[in-house]
């Protein structure tokens, strides 16, 4: 049976005393006994609010034990959960809660001021409820009926993409779709109910929500959720509450390396298992670099919001991986098409990625033109992604169809930029994009941070630039940046580098 209720009844019942999510900043552990009692007081309370059966309650919140706790109770009593960007501007949040039809808001003392500065853009009332984030409980004792029943085809989560090229899309699933993707997770990682994740990233993006909130639910295991990431107590906070692996995306891979080696500080980090790194492409010197010096494996993936994350993963065994591939198809059917004839791609050949299976999104929230082009009758659905596929069935992504770009009629995939600007010793991030051009059509530009106390010469770029790519390749403009526009999963917006 693929629902919260489902996989949360089945921890409570056979190991109800075991942790399903520790809040390192007080140490408050939420047993999966405690997690079904307090969702089931947390539906009753939606109930007694005149809330029905599907009906959207949004979370503006940071990490912690509540937001935790709110994300699958409230799935578990028969609404959908709507998480907000906290990043969203004042007119973006509050579209996204009108067009939502949000009933209701979670959120904290913290977050309300923003909160309400957007509700006044909206005509129809919708109610907030500000909580303590490290509260034990929010609400006991209330009275009230059975919940709804809960089937597998119900909607559970409403998420709304970082609208980075117009207005943000609802992406809406159902249990089946979630629980699919938290399975998916825990089978390719191969993760018992032993097993314990770092949640680095923010519940308001899919990665989190999935691979560390919902995957440890389908294979009983915990996760470890503090309020935002810090790179100064990361490592102390993964080897004092003993987690065995961790969940991160390249940017936060960068920031490691860059920061002091937590074994000479006294750490032992040796209980880690492997780092999954998800969210964008990770490039192989960060990839090779990060192995080398912590000694932890990495296991690249891929997904989206409208797989519920995972659907490409490396093997769990680690000389089956390929660096510079998020893996094979995982739980889904992949093939590779020619995006102006539909026709499937042979091993080798560049296409749009194509992914087929039960974590796939219902379709985009009051949007079904949107929904048709994207999922196909036959249940294939266009990613918007380029990449190809090796004889081995592993997955190379190159770029999205919208970023790549055409100099002269010659496909330059952006990510090929990035990767060639990141062999400088002085480079700590790098991000390219087509920019207009009268001879060309499209010229090439790139954005780089220098890392901390670097220094670097744009000369001497662009002549590392020619050495790496060529001439033809090399980028016409080099933008020293003091950070690049990301979405709240760490994936750099391209597009905003062209207002940079």
């Amino acid at each position: 049976m693929k629902t919260i209720r489902h996989h949360v009844d089945l921890q409570a019942r056979t190991q109800p005393d075991a942790p399903y999510l520790i809040a390192p900043e007080t140490g408050r552990i939420l047993t999966y006994a405690k997690l079904r009692t307090d969702s089931i007081e947390l539906g009753r309370y939606l109930l007694a609010q005149g809330l029905t059966k599907s009906d959207k309650v949004a979370l503006m919140l940071h990490n912690g034990y509540q937001t935790g706790r709110l994300l699958i109770g409230v799935m578990y009593a028969g609404f959908t959960v709507a998480p907000l960007n906290l990043l969203s501007q004042r007119s973006q949040l509050a579209y996204v809660l009108d067009h939502s039809d949000t009933r209701l808001v979670f959120t904290s003392t913290e977050l309300e001021g923003p909160l309400r500065a957007a509700l006044t853009e909206i005509k129809r009332d919708i109610k907030v409820v500000v909580i303590d984030p490290d509260a034990e409980s929010i609400f006991t004792g209330v009275a009230g009926g059975d919940l709804p029943a809960v089937s597998e085809d119900d909607d559970s989560l409403l998420m709304y993409t970082s609208g980075t090229t117009g207005k943000p899309k609802g992406v809406l699933h159902s249990h089946r779709s979630v629980v699919s993707g938290g399975d998916y997770t825990s089978r390719a990682h191969h993760l018992t109910n032993d097993d314990r994740v770092m949640c680095a990233l923010p519940l308001y993006h899919i990665n989190g929500q999935i691979v560390t909130g919902v995957a440890p639910i389908v294979h009983g295991g915990s996760v470890v959720m503090p309020h935002r990431f810090s790179v100064s107590n990361y490592w102390e906070t993964v080897v004092n509450t003993r987690c065995t692996w961790i969940n991160v995306v390249p940017t936060i891979i960068a920031y490691l390396l860059n920061a002091p080696d937590p074994r000479a500080q006294g750490l032992d980090i040796s209980r880690v298992k492997f780092c999954r790194s998800a969210s964008a492409p990770l490039p192989p010197e960060l990839h090779r670099a990060f192995e080398e010096k912590f000694d932890i494996s990495i296991i690249e993936t891929f997904g989206m919001t409208e797989t519920n994350a995972p659907c490409f993963t490396n093997p769990y065994e680690r000389e089956k991986r390929k660096i510079g591939s998020p893996g094979r198809a995982f739980g889904n059917d992949a093939k590779v098409i020619d995006p102006a004839t539909g026709t499937t791609q042979p091993a080798g050949s560049i296409g749009e990625l194509m992914i087929k299976g039960d974590n796939m999104m219902k379709g985009y929230y009051k949007d079904p033109e949107t929904t048709a082009r994207t999922l196909r009758a036959d249940g294939w659905m266009h990613t918007g992604d380029l990449g190809y596929m090796d004889v081995d069935g592993f997955v190379f992504v190159t770029g999205r169809i919208k970023e790549l770009i055409i100099k002269g009629g010659e496909n330059i995939a952006p990510r090929e930029i990035d990767e060639a600007l990141l062999k400088h010793p002085a480079v700590l991030e790098a991000a390219a994009v087509g920019m207009p051009d009268p001879q060309y059509g499209q010229e090439i530009m790139a954005c780089v941070v220098l890392k901390p106390g670097a220094a670097c010469a744009l000369d001497e770029l662009y002549s590392f630039s020619q050495q790496e790519l060529g001439r033809y390749k090399t980028p016409k403009l080099i933008k020293f940046v003091d950070s690049l526009p990301k979405g709240p999963s760490g994936k750099v917006q391209r597009l905003k580098l062209l207002e940079a």
